[in-house]
């Protein structure tokens, strides 16, 4: 599949879609300019399991684990999660504003919600990412990237960019050289 084709009507082909309630409108849908990069895991350092689709679905069982006390009741979200094995899950379309990001600000401009997209990796701070997480997270960056061009190289940012001192993912295992040397420029794609 070439990149242009890989993301219609703000949804990504081949993904599991999982539509959520935990979004809105954006203001302005022409001004997505941000890729963010979060990582995720429930119970935290856990992963194969399905509590990250319940938990940004709001379906989040309290008492299936003692940290889940804490964050059931959270209305969040992001636009895709990127499973260890590869499998990209799409909760809200891009064209939507996700609740990803909270407190933020991003070259002086705060509320990154509302032209940011979000894309969380299923993992920690300290594990390192899958070559699978790798490859999709590079096809899946190039193909926002063509669809959204007001997202650059250096509009391409992790969590603890916009939310310094409060956020630390996508972490120290997160490899941005690679990222960022799998990312083609617009007139190459």
């Amino acid at each position: 599949m070439t990149v242009d084709a890989l993301i219609d009507q703000h949804l990504v082909n081949g993904a599991r879609q999982i539509l959520t309630t935990h979004k809105d409108e954006r203001p302005d849908p022409s001004d997505i300019s941000l890729l963010v990069i979060h990582n995720i895991s429930l119970p935290p350092n856990q992963f194969d399991n399905r509590y990250i689709e319940d938990f940004f679905v709001g379906k989040l069982n309290a008492e299936a684990h003692p940290y889940f006390k804490e964050i059931h009741k959270i209305r969040v979200s992001a636009h895709c999660v990127i499973k260890r094995d590869g499998e990209i899950v799409q909760f809200v379309p891009f064209d939507q504003r996700a609740w990803h990001a909270g407190k933020s600000c991003f070259q002086g401009r705060a509320i990154c919600n509302n032209y940011s997209i979000g894309i969380e990796l299923e993992g920690a701070d300290h594990i390192p990412y899958t070559p699978a997480q790798y490859r999709v997270l590079t096809e899946l960056s190039n193909a926002i990237m063509y669809a959204y061009p007001k997202i650059s190289l250096g509009r391409v940012v992790g969590h603890n960019d916009i939310a310094p001192g409060r956020k630390t993912d996508p972490g120290l295992a997160f490899d941005w050289p690679r990222l960022r040397q799998g990312i083609q420029p617009k007139k190459n794609l």
